[in-house]
């Protein structure tokens, strides 16, 4: 867990971090994948890879503001304990 909390100094592999920023990006208020950052994903994945990469991120990221926007919360949380969620 600690590498994801900063994966680009990590030691996890390159194709790893691509697809890290990838979900970075893609889950941010403004998502913008431009040519050079294309090209990084490229030397990583397929274009199939990518499409299939980037759906299933945001659906994830998706989702997840879908269950934060209507405050869908566990069915073991009870009322009076910490929220459920917490920014990463």
């Amino acid at each position: 867990m600690s590498k994801l909390a900063d994966y680009e100094r990590s030691d996890l592999p390159d194709r790893t971090k691509a697809a890290l920023r990838l979900a970075d990006r893609l889950s941010g208020d403004r998502p913008v994948i431009d040519a050079g950052f294309y090209g990084e994903l490229r030397a990583h994945f397929s274009e199939d890879q990518i499409v299939d990469l980037g759906m299933t991120i945001t659906f994830a990221s998706g989702w997840q503001r879908f269950i934060e926007a209507f405050g869908i919360v566990p069915d073991r949380w009870q009322e009076g304990q910490a929220p459920p969620f917490r920014a990463l």
